[in-house]
């Protein structure tokens, strides 16, 4: 028996026109592999799409795709990701629900997650993703013993960076540990990083981030270069197949523009770049400019070179000029600033020293502990009045 582990599609993500079509290409093509290689059922491990109200369109053709899965009676489980979550409650995964394309499999039972069962007898359950992993302390409420104790084949959907599983490059980025999973489960379908890994863990079983479906910013274009996911067959263990969603193939440059004319970089680039026809393109621009302004580039003229690619993308946030004013940092700390401030434009006010220190000291107060605001204000406003004559 097989099936799909699929996540991160961000449909509808891309601003630009042709990307938003490669994005949903991809997603098409993952769906028609997964007819060819005659699967048991299809899992999305959050963020079907990019937001949890997508356009019109973008419904419309994202159902027409999962309507395929349904004539060849291919169930579809999922749970909402970051972006497909609403704090409202309302989202389009409710409409495809309805419309019978998909499963949320996060569904309770007398306050506690309840299994939905696959017609292949496997159980599967998951929990939610929230922006900036708020998901993570309610794991920590999550009734976790009833879902441990199940007996038989047992997926878990979630959509979390477990710390435990983190690379190098994530090292900063917050997770929740892998203890906040309910343990004895045969796989944990992941989804919201965008690297692809497994692990099989001890007391938890087969841990898998498939990565995102297309790549869903600038950085995954040049890293990831193309999208993916993960066909499991389930004998007497599970075996991962990686499959590579090429649809559009991407090409990245990166360019050093250090001591160089804007012309030159321009002549550099043009020459650099010759295998684009029907290629996304990425272009990284690095260095600080010998003279002029970046916009001396003229951008506008290369892309009208590349015309033919399928798309022409460029960073110049690392790029610079030598007009560009370094800030200085003040090391003091900032009483002496406040003082030097205060010496600085004491000749332009009519009022003295003594007494812009002691306005300072009036307005610096706190209010105190059970104080109310409108008693905290007048005692401000007496102050001030004393201070001044009033």
């Amino acid at each position: 028996m097989k099936f799909a582990h699929l996540s991160d599609c961000h449909i509808g993500g891309w601003h630009e026109y042709n990307l938003r079509d490669a994005n949903l290409r991809s997603f098409k093509k993952a769906i028609e592999i997964c007819i060819e290689e005659h699967v048991g059922f299809v899992i999305i491990a959050g963020d079907l799409f990019d937001n949890a109200l997508p356009s019109i369109d973008i419904l419309k053709e994202t159902a027409k795709i999962l309507r395929n899965l349904k004539d060849f009676d291919i169930p579809v489980y999922v749970i909402p990701g970051s972006h497909d979550f609403s704090a409202s409650g309302k989202t389009m995964l409710d409409v495809l629900e309805h419309a019978g394309l998909i499963h949320n499999v996060m569904r309770f039972n007398e306050n506690k997650l309840d299994f939905t069962i696959d017609r292949t007898g496997i159980k599967i359950t998951g929990f939610y993703g929230k922006k900036g992993g708020l998901e993570a302390s309610e794991y920590e409420l999550l009734e976790k013993a009833h879902l441990e104790a199940e007996e038989g084949f047992k997926i878990f959907i979630f959509h979390s960076l477990i710390d435990e599983l983190k690379p190098k490059h994530f090292e900063l980025v917050k997770g929740m540990s892998i203890n906040s999973l309910p343990k004895n489960f045969n796989y944990y379908a992941g989804g919201h990083p965008h690297f692809i890994f497994n692990l099989e863990y001890e007391n938890y079983g087969l841990l898998s981030y498939p990565g995102p479906i297309f790549p869903n910013n600038f950085q995954e274009l040049e890293d990831l270069r193309y999208g993916g996911f993960y066909i499991a067959e389930v004998n007497n263990k599970i075996n991962l197949k990686h499959v590579k969603l090429n649809i559009i193939p991407t090409i990245s440059y990166k360019i050093n523009a250090e001591n160089k004319t804007p012309k030159e970089v321009e002549t550099e680039i043009l020459n650099t770049i010759k295998d684009f026809d029907n290629k996304i393109i990425t272009l990284r621009l690095e260095g600080c400019l010998k003279e002029g302004r970046t916009t001396d580039i003229n951008f506008k003229y290369i892309a009208e070179r590349l015309e033919s690619s399928f798309c022409f993308l460029k960073n110049t946030n690392k790029l610079t000029t030598k007009d560009f004013a370094e800030i200085q940092t003040d090391c003091r700390d900032s009483a002496e600033i406040e003082e030097s401030i205060i010496k600085e434009h004491i000749k332009q006010s009519e009022f003295n020293e003594d007494f812009i220190k002691n306005l300072i000291n009036i307005l610096d107060k706190e209010k105190g502990e059970g104080e109310k605001n409108s008693d905290f204000e007048l005692r401000i406003l007496k102050d001030c009045k004393s201070l001044i004559n009033i």
